[in-house]
């Protein structure tokens, strides 16, 4: 442009030598060049910067949401935090005592709250207290030009409280703390973080198969109760005389017990609800489609506000250009791209299937729905109505477009926007068809109200609880009656208590939970580092210390804190578990491969790993393992320890598939997982 516009000056200048006349002549002609110029110049730019200022940012658009109200709480958490409870939070908010504003969003792998945060308060240009949610839990609080000890109250939310909380109740201890003002509420999070640091809240809620136990249980002592007491009665009475003062006392407890099992039974196990969680309204449960339907009948291409970009201007132009483009194609049509995350709290359940079908149904119109979800970088593809070969779309898109590589991994941006135009040449090149093609209706979400509702306490086990009771009872009166017997005809003689030979249990849950892994741990490597009390200890089990210290970084206490993986600490709880089998004088050096929480291992067993399919593994194996492989080998995929795989949220998979670390060498034996455990330290 700069070569230009001398170009133009200089023959303005040869014209106009002379004479003023000629001079002004030039000036004139050298700015019209320079209008000229512009005008066919900048265009682009122009467009470019339009869009840009009508696309807001993230915090700009949190900040208009605050601007009509204090507390916006996401359309994506419905079956977590629903946004029926904004009234909730507000009411808590006047507690505070100060201008309060309050966001409810998704968790965002990686995002900075407390930037985010400030970005907002700069844009809406208010000073206050602002609380930032991600999901149920305080992720972040600041305050800007108002006096509320934020850091202080987050501390004390943190500790105080179990995780399983809520977030009202979080929100409504967070408020009250900020109420003590800064000097009350600084010296209670110092009291907390003293008091808490190893002693975890206990859980508010239980499961169901915590309900399920507690149904077991009180069937157990239903029938239990009051036949341990008719039983030995009439085994007493047998050849006297029955009075019938005495029999009916005797009744009369039984059934007193019966009622009184019962009644305590109902007020002890008197939970209903497995989480805080709020029921949803059917309003909470359709406002994310309508939404993004709505955004999407006047764009084809919809990127969640709620979000970060993961696309620039460049990349959004290109889509809209390669969408256009397909739509005029022979045999092609519309194709709509959501950049919504889809995670297990939205009213789909994570089940971007079900999401494109609820869109689809709101847009109103046929066409490929792409579901690309800026947190973990996933795409789907659903085909609603075109002519393409929906065979195709479902099964040979590349690995590369809808689940992203090693670059895509480590890209902020998943590398989107390079995937989505690779999706449209892939689009380009499926064949077309004779007929449109329609996806299969998809299963419909589980209930949100049914997912945090137990079942009723005398439901479930409670039946088969009924049975064991009266079995034990049974089994009981016989063990007394055998009892009495030997007293009226033999010396009772003591028998000697076995010591216990440090062997490790043979029963374990196959899908612990990390607060259990958490504590077991702890207790585990706790009684195994006090088992110590002469040099000569060192010799045997000071492998197994060393190793289970070097998983936690030499501090014990670390396996209670939040970051020590599930993989970790069963790493710790088998090889302290261990060490202090060697002290008790029973060393083992195999661990059960199926659960290695059972225990040492008996020998090694060709078990079969997966119910689907024929494939097994040469693992070592307990004796009740061993047993269930023999006699029933389809039993064992159910006694498989399954962690929860960190990339995949709540997702369980076996213990030797969530990790590469030493866990992995459990099936070779401790001294292998030992060795492991220095090779990952870097100790030789």
């Amino acid at each position: 442009m700069r070569a230009v516009t001398t170009h133009y000056a200089r023959t303005a200048g040869i014209r106009a030598t002379g004479n003023s006349r000629g001079r002004v002549l030039g000036l004139l002609l050298t700015l019209c060049a320079l209008t000229a110029l512009f005008a066919t110049a900048t265009p682009a730019d122009a467009a470019n910067t339009e869009d840009a200022a009508d696309t807001p940012t993230r915090a700009a658009y949190l900040a208009d949401r605050l601007r009509d109200n204090p507390v916006h709480v996401s359309d994506q958490l419905p079956r977590e935090v629903p946004r029926s409870t904004a009234p909730d939070f507000a009411r808590i908010a006047k507690k505070t005592g100060v201008p309060t504003y309050v966001l409810v969003l998704p968790l965002q792998t990686g995002a900075d709250g407390r930037q985010l945060l400030g970005a907002v308060h700069d844009r809406l240009g208010r000073d206050g207290l602002y609380v930032l949610f991600e999901g149920p839990d305080i992720a972040e609080a600041r305050a800007f030009g108002v006096d509320a000890p934020a850091d202080a109250a987050v501390t004390v939310t943190q500790y105080e409280l179990p995780y399983d909380a809520g977030p009202l109740l979080s929100f409504e201890r967070f408020a009250d703390v900020i109420a003590q003002g800064g000097e009350k509420a600084t010296a209670r999070a110092e009291a907390a973080r003293e008091t808490h640091p190893d002693d975890e809240p206990a859980e508010m809620y239980i499961g169901p198969s915590d309900r399920q136990n507690q149904s077991f249980i009180t069937g157990i002592l239903l029938t239990g109760v009051p036949l341990s007491i008719l039983l030995p009665a009439a085994y007493a009475g047998r050849g006297r005389p029955k009075k019938p003062v005495l029999r009916r006392s005797v009744w009369g407890a039984a059934v007193l017990s019966a009622a009184a099992v019962t009644l305590t039974a109902t007020v002890v196990f008197d939970q209903t609800r497995s989480s805080a969680a709020e029921p949803p309204t059917p309003a909470d449960l359709s406002a994310r489609v309508e939404r993004v339907a709505a955004g999407l009948k006047q764009d084809p291409v919809y990127a969640d506000p709620e979000s970060p970009r993961v696309l620039d201007a460049r990349q959004l132009d290109r889509l809209h250009e390669r969408i256009r483009d397909f739509r005029r194609s022979d045999g092609g049509g519309p194709v709509y791209v959501s950049l919504v995350p889809q995670t297990p709290e939205s009213e789909s359940a994570g089940d971007s299937g079900l999401f494109a079908a609820a869109v689809h149904a709101k847009v109103g119109g046929d066409g490929v729905y792409v579901v690309a979800d800026p947190a973990d970088g996933t795409i789907d593809v659903y085909n609603h109505g075109l002519r393409l070969d929906g065979n195709r779309l479902s099964f040979d898109v590349p690995d590369s477009v809808t689940l992203g590589d090693s670059r895509a991994d480590e890209a902020g941006d998943h590398l989107l926007g390079e995937r989505l135009d690779a999706l449209m040449t892939f689009l380009d090149d499926t064949p077309r068809t004779d007929r449109p093609w329609s996806e299969p209706a998809p299963p419909a979400a589980p209930s949100a109200t049914g997912e945090t509702s137990l079942p009723p306490l005398f439901s479930t086990d409670f039946w088969p609880g009924l049975f064991v009771g009266a079995f034990a009872a049974l089994l009981l009166s016989s063990l007394v009656a055998g009892a009495t017997w030997i007293v009226r005809g033999v010396r009772r003689r003591r028998s000697p208590v076995p010591e216990p030979s440090g062997s490790l249990p043979l029963t374990a849950p196959t899908e612990p939970s990390v607060s259990y892994l958490r504590r077991t741990a702890h207790a585990e490597l706790t009684a195994l580092t006090s088992g110590f009390s002469d040099p000569g200890d060192r010799d045997r089990a000071w492998d197994h210390l060393d190793a289970a210290l070097l998983l936690v970084d030499g501090d014990p206490g670390r396996v209670r804190q939040p970051g020590t993986d599930a993989s970790t600490l069963v790493a710790v709880i088998v090889l302290a578990r261990a060490g202090r089998a060697a002290l008790a004088g029973d060393p083992a050096d195999l661990c059960c491969g199926i659960n290695p929480l059972h225990g040492p291992a008996a020998r090694r067993h060709h078990v079969r790993v997966s119910a689907e399919g024929n494939s097994r593994r040469l693992l070592p194996v307990c004796g009740l393992c061993g047993d269930t492989a023999v006699a029933e080998p389809r039993g064992i995929p159910g006694r498989l320890l399954k962690l929860p795989d960190p990339s995949l949220g709540n997702t369980r998979f076996p213990y030797y598939d969530v990790t590469d670390g030493p866990l992995t060498a459990v099936p070779q034996g401790i001294a292998r997982l030992i060795d492991k455990v220095r090779e990952t330290a870097g100790v030789h």
